[in-house]
């Protein structure tokens, strides 16, 4: 008798250990996948204030430049296409496009030296390179974020109760090496 009860005392032990060790693989994974929505919110905020300083440049632009209207029309597309975008991998592809757009934006301002020197331009275009900055940084922390989970919902034993719980992997925000880097125009003679 006592022996039986010694295996139903180690058996009870041993199911409270296995269900507290899910429920902290569980709230580990809670965390995690937390982590990733707020880092996302992050790069959605920085995304949208580029996207509220482009009007304003295109329209300072435009009363330099009026003759260019196919460049003004791609970089209003490509502004609409990525406010529109949804997941992580559409948003990467239309940042890479809206990025594309105002590389020529900022191109056409090297033809028009009065354009170079207004004041206004020059205000947008060094917010927007501050933006740029801010949203490279707020990538990197979300793919970074996106690595931990990725890896906890990988690695035993969270893996077999991942997916159980609903979790899975993310995908990491991507962009093309050519827009990695902030458009910039110089204004050396």
């Amino acid at each position: 008798m006592g022996i039986v009860l010694g295996c139903v005392g180690g058996l009870i032990v041993l199911l409270v250990v296995v269900a507290l060790a899910a429920v902290g693989i569980y709230n580990r994974l809670v965390v995690l996948r937390n982590r990733v929505d707020n880092a996302w919110s992050q790069i959605d905020v920085q995304l949208k204030r580029r996207y509220d300083l482009i009007p304003n440049l295109v329209e300072t632009v435009k009363g330099y430049a009026a003759h260019e209207s196919g460049t003004f029309e791609k970089v209003v597309e490509a502004r609409s296409a990525a406010m529109s975008a949804t997941g992580v991998k559409e948003q990467g592809e239309a940042e890479n496009a809206l990025s594309g757009a105002l590389k020529s934006l900022f191109a056409l301002a090297e033809a028009y030296p009065d354009l170079k020197a207004n004041q206004n331009f020059l205000a947008l275009q060094e917010e927007l390179s501050g933006t740029e900055s801010k949203i490279a940084y707020a990538r990197q922390f979300y793919n970074d974020s996106v690595m931990s989970l990725n890896t906890a919902v990988q690695t035993f034993p969270n893996n077999l109760l991942a997916g159980a719980f609903g979790f899975g992997e993310r995908d990491y925000f991507e962009v093309e090496v050519e827009a990695k880097t902030a458009p910039r125009v110089s204004f050396g003679g």
